[in-house]
């Protein structure tokens, strides 16, 4: 099959971290031990939301909703990068690529809104105490959660409607260790022109509203915390936001570096170390931080461990 003297490719050369010998095993043990540990954490989160009646609030609805999104989040990058690692064998075929960049494109843009909504959360509660649980409704977080997902979903299928129409051929090395967006459309002999432009349109749309919004909540929040007139206050008042915050920066941060700096080769192995934080670092942290930093979550798991003893 030949499209403008070239051979149309069928599959994909996912380069990864590079093609070291000495460094595939201790790389495979160390992301098999993240993977396991991001897996097991966020599980558990899961199932202390559900099971557990203390946490039946709106701040662990979506703290659930978050390890729910960061299990499918890690399942989609990390086997397909494990199995790289042990067999050494690098091939991905264009629909496997182009069902990993579906998935993380949906649960990137779903995760920028389920942490929008997190951080109106907080500011509700932070800032309008005495009408949070009217405002904060069982109805308006279910609608929330679902919006979420659905805009993810949106968002993705329309920019892989136009991807899937674009031509891939000579050249079928990515160099990243998944399916990212702009690695892929460096390999394509059509035009990209225009689903560059829809990609930055709805990256505008999405993105951008749902990073002001949680960068206006925690500028009233931090604010109202400032007014407290006790200092025991204001301490208490920040505990209950400052884990989501640190997982607001390293998101954020990270894809602001992967994403908005210009897109040079020299910085190319630096993209990668960056999308780390995104892809592999904040599912890790979300439930360390939640568990460690969170009285009600650690008191939960306290009593799931003796009911467990009490059950043997």
């Amino acid at each position: 099959m030949e499209t403008d003297n070239k051979t149309a490719v069928t599959t994909f050369i996912l380069l990864g971290f590079g093609n070291a010998p000495g460094l595939q095993i201790p790389l495979f043990l160390v992301f098999l031990i993240i993977y396991g540990l991001t897996i097991a954490g966020n599980i558990i989160i899961i199932v202390l939301v559900i099971m557990d009646h203390h946490l039946h609030i709106p701040m662990y609805f979506f703290l659930g909703n978050l390890s729910c999104l960061d299990t499918f989040y890690t399942s989609t990058l990390f086997p397909r990068m494990l199995a790289s690692f042990l067999t050494r064998d690098r091939t991905i075929s264009c629909s496997g690529c182009f069902i990993q960049f579906y998935c993380f494109v949906t649960l990137g843009v779903a995760e920028c809104y389920l942490l929008a909504s997190m951080s109106y959360d907080r500011y509700l509660a932070i800032c309008k105490p005495l009408q949070y649980a009217t405002l904060m409704s069982r109805r308006l977080c279910f609608l929330l959660s679902a919006l979420t997902w659905l805009c993810g979903i949106m968002v993705s299928t329309f920019l892989m409607g136009l991807m899937s129409q674009l031509k891939y051929c000579g050249h079928r090395e990515i160099d990243h260790f998944f399916c990212d967006f702009t690695a892929v459309i460096k390999l394509s002999c059509s035009d990209t022109t225009l689903v560059t432009l829809v990609s930055l349109t709805l990256s505008f749309i999405n993105i951008v509203p749902s990073f002001l919004l949680t960068l206006l909540s925690y500028v009233c929040i931090i604010a109202a915390i400032i007014r407290i007139p006790s200092s025991d206050g204001r301490e208490k008042a920040f505990s209950t936001c400052s884990s989501h915050l640190i997982v607001v920066s390293i998101f954020y941060g990270s894809l602001i570096l992967v994403y908005v700096l210009p897109q040079k080769e020299a910085l190319r192995q630096i993209d990668k170390i960056f999308s780390v934080f995104y892809t592999v670092l904040t599912p890790l942290i979300n439930p360390l931080i939640y568990s460690l930093r969170n009285k009600e979550v650690k008191k939960a798991l306290m009593r799931a461990v003796n009911k467990c003893r009490i059950s043997k």
